[in-house]
């Protein structure tokens, strides 16, 4: 609520009046961000190693993989710190699309807390999978009826738009609450599993951080939207705020989470960030979109469905070993090379999502 403050000045300093432009809060939420994950990170580093917080490696990894037994884990909290307080500071915090996104930040960010904390303490063993599912499954309900409620997007909610055609509207009826929680849920999910290598997964989330950053804008401004022939979504250009924060929060633990890696963002992080983003699909109206902005973390959970389902159907293995990262890794690439050629091919897939607004 910063930028109110210092807004409410404006008659006395007219220079005051940047702050009633989005871009420029988002400008400064991103370096408040950032700034506020690289000067926590060492100390939040230092206070992990002393309590002997590490990441407890499964003895079906790559062996590879073996020497980063210990390295200080749950650096999620980090990212969702450095998002929140500038969120709180730059954006329109009275915005229910803000709240709803901060609530579903917190929810699953908190499963996951829970999850990391049950590994530790049983050494590698976490959550049971159908206990994590029905917390997943409960969070996204509250953050849906909470959205429905409070928005006012009763009036189109329903409804899903179909990339690159803009006269294809799907109105699922309340089958739509169905696909809105399996979106959330199964985003969420999908990080998790991209979560394998050092900076791997915090790469794409940047990227498609940044992609829903323009949607958020263009969506939540009549003009843009009614250009592109979108849906208008009030109150979601403050989203661009949102991602923005995100996104320097994400550069700031990507720091120290590049090869080799210093910090692990563990559950609390991948759970917190996948669900972030499904619930941004769902308020932008770009929720089809995801599969392509995304697809990184699409084709990763793909690949271990495709690798359970072939080994108990057919008792052979598709992949040399599931999640796909780890599959490249066994065909002999280095754990960099892996990392960057993912980023790549998420940057291409961003670009690809955003061209479907203009073509239509």
């Amino acid at each position: 609520m910063l930028y109110k403050v210092l807004y409410s000045f404006k008659d006395q300093f007219s220079f005051l009046n940047v702050f009633q432009y989005i871009s420029f809060r988002t400008t400064y939420a991103i370096i408040t961000a950032l700034l506020l994950s690289l000067i926590a990170s060492p100390y939040i580093i230092r206070r992990l190693k002393k309590y002997q917080i590490g990441e407890e490696i499964s003895q079906y990894g790559p062996e590879s993989h073996h020497v980063k037994k210990g390295t200080p884990t749950m650096g999620g909290v980090l990212i969702i710190f450095s998002l929140i307080i500038p969120t709180i500071l730059w954006a329109d915090i009275t915005s229910p699309a803000v709240i709803g996104m901060i609530l579903s930040t917190l929810l699953f960010g908190a499963i996951g807390l829970v999850d990391d904390y049950l590994k530790l303490k049983k050494r590698g063993e976490g959550m049971l999978a159908g206990e994590k599912f029905l917390l997943q499954v409960g969070a996204a309900m509250v953050v849906i009826l909470y959205l429905y409620i409070y928005t006012g997007y009763s009036s189109f909610i329903t409804t899903l738009g179909v990339p690159f055609f803009k006269k294809i509207k799907i109105d699922l009826g309340g089958w739509y609450f169905v696909v809105a929680i399996f979106i959330i849920v199964g985003t969420s999910n999908a990080v998790n599993l991209t979560d394998g290598l050092d900076g791997l997964v915090i790469g794409p989330v940047i990227i498609a951080l940044a992609a829903y950053m323009f949607i958020s804008y263009v969506s939540g401004h009549y003009g843009f939207a009614n250009y592109l022939n979108i849906q208008y979504v009030k109150g979601a250009g403050e989203l661009a705020i949102f991602c923005g924060a995100a996104i320097g929060a994400s550069f700031g633990f990507l720091w120290y989470n590049t090869y080799p890696a210093e910090l692990f963002m563990g559950n609390v992080g991948s759970t917190a960030l996948g669900g972030m983003l499904g619930t941004i699909a769902i308020i932008t109206k770009h929720e089809l979109l995801l599969i392509i902005i995304g697809g990184i973390f699409v084709i990763e959970a793909l690949s271990v469905i495709i690798q359970v389902a072939s080994f108990k159907l057919r008792g052979k293995r598709v992949f040399r070993m599931a999640p796909l990262h780890h599959h490249f890794e066994k065909l002999g690439w280095p754990e960099p090379k892996v990392i960057v050629r993912f980023w790549i091919a998420a940057i291409l897939l961003a670009l690809l999502s955003l061209s479907t607004l203009k073509l239509r």
